[in-house]
């Protein structure tokens, strides 16, 4: 029985928390402290510009790096918060121009992610805050996403199951792809009091259904030992099952096959189909022998595969028949046996009911799994090792990436020349890998300490081709049997030069054990027939380039409870901010700030009264209209542009500057609803301070 007064849900699971309408601010420059705000704050709804700190560039050395693709030059690294840098590509024009909906790939590992950052906090208040952040990173990024691309979260087990659910909300749960789990300890921890935990996970999402995985290079073993060319087939192949899905009541592809040799019915084992049409079905057991469709009448058997009874089968589905003698037939098959090569369809016993289909190796590689080992991608002490190996005077990050495990992020989500995005760029892994793989990448950083004393060294030296660690080199075995300067021998039939080398080790072990009673010979002609060796190969020379940008400070400052524009805001300056703030392309031209079709904008640092909007309207073309933005508006001002260009408006800076941040503080999600709580508005200041004034 259930209770009149108890709560109704209706829709999707929702995860809540404190402050869940807020969104976060980082109250200390440079450090990652926040506090709740309204989404309609200007310090958070602001759109601050970008300014050039400096160029890093060099060229391809193409004498050593013949065959691999070039290097990419169009990157950027960005000091500053993630809120700002990723408002500013997706909103200022010649940002958004090269990124917005152009990402192919964003990975994240979120400095935030083990609570590190927060531990001044309340827990009730920092899964709050972490949360939110996290929340408010992904709405921002989505938009700058293509459509064919993908986010992957870096999380440890804190936060991923709360995280998982967030995700949904703002990605949509049909977008989910797998939740990846990495190993990034080999051994436990013995000073931990419950379980060692030994893997991350990163959970992984798409844009849309547009996005599919690149495949992974098949491994070795699977390479040389499940797939064969038993019958000279060219290309190796494995035998695979003839049959494929379930059986439908219904289903025209249950039907039998006549067996060439001895003349038995094969249909499809119980509850399954032929897994091809029968066109082709029939195609391929024609190179065997003559072969017709034929009606047999054969309902009760079909009906008995498909788990149903004759009168609900498919009626009149024909069977692929002989259309000779089965003498004849069976002649015909022998010698096409015996002739090799054979079809996909395959019988490797010629007097066994049963046919098999050819799989043949694929070059377009294997599907990529969920489970990422060590031993495959590195753990945190590779990463370090790594980071040390950079930089031998400082202290690695606590939990820095192996590059390893990034160049198969990478690998999987983009190709080269894609655009790769990570707004917590820390030592800069992720920029540096996507720049060995010749990606473009733009990545952020909140500290300023860390980009110089990391980031910025790091990326510079991968560009001048300094960085020999990582994914630079890669070592491949292989075998060094018959000829000791070049290898290229044979290993023997279905041994891996993986499995070579460990049975080599395994073997010395046993040599040392059993002594002499081993004969020399014989443990010589092992080795010889076992022998491999290391092969290094260099994928990374330098060359390519990056811009380091800063994000600028506000166009805003506080002073007694009021808003008021900044002192570096003015003439140019000021009309540079006020084109972000309004996503504007900044062209100046004249007295005119920049264009959007056939509106002109113009910034005024200064007092706007009719005598200028007349002077402005004169430099407008026909069919023009125009907007005016001053710090100072003299009355009837607004009147007389409005009457004389129908469509034009004059607005007061900062006070509707910030009236649109408010009108725009309202997210709602395309997978959910929902308005943001706002505040009430803000008094500001209106008056400004002399500028340029038009004549």
């Amino acid at each position: 029985m259930t209770s009149n007064s108890a709560p109704r849900h209706h829709g999707r699971l929702e995860l809540t928390w404190t402050d869940k309408d807020k969104t976060l601010l980082s109250i200390m420059d440079g450090r990652y402290d926040y506090t709740f705000v309204d989404p309609s704050d200007y310090r958070v709804s602001e759109v601050r510009l970008l300014h050039e700190v400096g160029r890093v560039e060099a060229p391809t050395p193409t004498e050593d790096a013949e065959g691999l693709p070039s290097p990419t030059y169009d990157n950027l690294l960005i000091s500053g918060d993630a809120m700002h840098v990723l408002d500013a590509l997706a909103k200022i024009p010649a940002y958004a121009e090269k990124y917005l909906g152009k990402v192919k790939l964003v990975y994240i590992d979120p400095p935030f992610n083990t609570g590190q950052a927060f531990t001044h906090y309340e827990d009730n208040i920092a899964h709050s805050v972490w949360l939110t952040l996290l929340r408010d990173r992904i709405r921002q990024i989505r938009p700058l996403l293509a459509e064919d691309g993908s986010v992957w979260v870096h999380l440890d087990h804190m936060e991923s199951h709360r995280c998982r659910v967030v995700l949904d909300e703002e990605m949509g749960e049909t977008n989910f792809v797998a939740e990846v789990a990495w190993q990034k300890a080999d051994s436990p921890r013995n000073d931990t009091k419950l379980l060692s935990t030994s893997q991350d996970v990163i959970l992984v999402y798409r844009k849309s259904e547009a996005w599919t995985p690149n495949r992974m290079p098949r491994l070795a073993a699977s390479n040389t030992s499940r797939y064969q060319s038993r019958d000279g087939d060219p290309i190796p192949w494995r035998d695979g099952d003839a049959t494929a899905g379930k059986a439908a009541t219904n289903h025209p592809m249950v039907y039998a096959i006549q067996h060439p040799v001895t003349g038995g019915l094969m249909y499809p084992t119980p509850g399954r189909c032929w897994g091809k049409a029968q066109s082709w079905m029939l195609e391929q057991m024609l190179e065997y022998a003559p072969y017709e469709l034929r009606d047999i009448g054969d309902e009760t058997e079909r009906a008995r595969i498909c788990g149903t009874t004759a009168d609900k089968v498919k009626p009149g589905v024909p069977a692929i028949m002989l259309s000779v003698p089965l003498e004849k037939a069976a002649a015909l098959a022998k010698t096409r046996y015996e002739a090799g090569r054979w079809p996909d369809i395959v019988m490797l016993d010629l007097n066994k009911e049963r046919i098999q289909r050819k799989k043949h190796l694929e070059d377009n590689g294997r599907v990529p799994e969920t489970l990422w080992l060590g031993k495959e991608v590195g753990g945190n002490l590779r990463g370090k090792n790594e980071i040390r190996d950079l930089f031998p005077d400082e202290h690695p990050f606590a939990t820095p990436k192996p590059e390893a495990l990034l160049a198969r992020i990478i690998h999987i989500a983009s190709r080269p020349g894609d655009i790769v995005l990570d707004c917590f760029a820390g030592s800069g892994t992720t920029a540096a890998v996507a720049h060995k793989m010749n990606r473009r990448w733009v990545t952020s950083e909140l500290q300023a300490d860390t980009v110089n004393r990391y980031t910025l060294p790091r990326l510079t030296k991968v560009v001048n081709g300094q960085d020999p660690g990582g994914v630079t080199t890669s070592t491949e075995r292989i075998s060094a049997v018959g000829d000791d300067e070049d290898g290229g021998g044979t290993l023997p039939a279905g041994m891996t030069p993986d499995e070579a080398h460990e049975f080599n080790r395994l073997l010395a072990k046993v040599v040392k054990a059993a002594g002499p009673e081993i004969d020399d010979t014989t443990i010589k002609a092992l080795k010889t027939a076992t022998k491999t060796k290391s092969v290094m190969t260099v994928n990374w020379h330098g060359g390519g380039g990056f811009t380091h940008l800063r994000v600028g400070e506000s166009m805003f400052v506080e002073m007694e409870e009021m808003v008021l524009l900044a002192d570096w805001a003015t003439q140019g300056a000021l009309a540079e901010a006020m084109c972000a703030q309004l996503s504007v392309p900044y062209k100046p031209e004249g007295i005119f700030a920049g264009r959007q079709g056939r509106v002109r904008y113009v910034v005024i640092d200064g007092m706007v009264g009719e005598g200028t909007v007349a002077a402005i309207l004169d430099r407008l073309a026909q069919g023009e209209v125009v907007e005016v933005w001053a710090t100072q508006i003299e009355d009837g001002a607004s009147e007389a542009l409005k009457a004389a260009r129908r469509g034009s408006r004059l607005e007061l800076i900062p006070d509707k500057v910030l009236d649109n941040y408010r009108r725009k503080s309202t997210h709602k999600s395309p997978f959910g609803t929902g308005r943001l709580a706002t505040v009430p508005v803000v008094e500001v200041a209106g008056d400004g301070k002399a500028a340029a004034s038009v004549s």
